[in-house]
């Protein structure tokens, strides 16, 4: 296999689809924006969109497919939302019931797709500017972790902020605070910096999604929010049927990151 970091955003697809390319997608096909996916029944999709707009920073809408229809047309139109991802979430009534590769037995004809904007986008910058990403050093999902800050509610849909933690050298903070924030479409500056038990993370060492990484002396925390935001609010509202990205394993589109960025 050619060098994922190089190659483009379909020839990603495509390995995904066929089942080649189950892994997290972080680092994969540079310069492509990667998103998170929740999908919904139409009869939720207003709230929901209207809980992403209330809450922009974990929650920046890309694209919404039309009901039924399984093309992201805005961010992929060659893509196929059921089949494009490594590995997908079915949540029944706020509970995890089965991680799957593709979604073609559950869709139906009446779901909407939301594809929401990712930390992934900001990485490259970061490393661009000698701020290494660590869970891309060691070869992990990045760590996850549900947080005391609450989402805005909007209608049957509120919950917690989840947050990803990059540590960052103490000098480079300010760095990585001016980098990240050039891309608020994905999630822009960081939430918080520093003690994780301020922000309702009792153990840095035990995430809830993802994996634990290392965090060396000299190194600061650094969170910011995060697009699997919408299956902490799954599991808090318990809607019938939801299916979300496994967390790490993200949509990787045909658009190019300075679209969400200022560049």
């Amino acid at each position: 296999m050619n060098d994922p970091a190089k190659m483009h955003a379909s020839e990603i697809r495509s390995l995904i689809r066929n089942n080649e390319l189950v892994k997290p997608t972080s680092g994969m096909a540079h310069g492509y924006t990667q998103a998170n996916l929740a999908i919904l029944k139409k009869e939720l999709a207003f709230e929901f969109l209207l809980f992403c707009q209330r809450n922009p920073k974990p929650c920046p809408i890309i694209d919404v497919t039309d009901p039924g229809s399984p093309i992201p047309l805005l961010a992929a139109p060659g893509a196929d939302i059921r089949t494009d991802i490594g590995k997908y979430r079915i949540y029944k009534h706020g509970e995890l019931a089965e991680e799957v590769t593709d979604i073609m037995n559950y869709w139906e004809d009446d779901m909407v797709a939301f594809l929401i904007g990712c930390s992934f986008t900001f990485e490259h910058p970061l490393m661009n500017n000698g701020i290494s990403v660590r869970h891309i050093e060691e070869d992990c999902n990045v760590p996850m972790y549900k947080t005391n800050i609450p989402c805005i509610k909007a209608g049957r849909f509120e919950g917690p902020t989840v947050v990803s933690m990059r540590p960052i050298p103490e000098k480079d903070v300010v760095r990585a605070v001016q980098v990240t924030s050039r891309f608020p479409g994905v999630h822009g500056a960081p939430v918080h910096i520093g003690n994780p038990a301020s922000i309702g993370i009792q153990d840095i060492h035990k995430p809830d999604f993802g994996d634990s990484v290392t965090i060396k002396e000299g190194e600061v925390p650094v969170f910011w929010a995060c697009g699997v935001t919408p299956q902490a609010v799954a599991m808090h509202v318990k809607p019938e049927l939801m299916i979300t990205h496994a967390p790490g394993y993200m949509f990787v589109s045909d658009l190019r990151d300075e679209k969400f960025g200022i560049i």
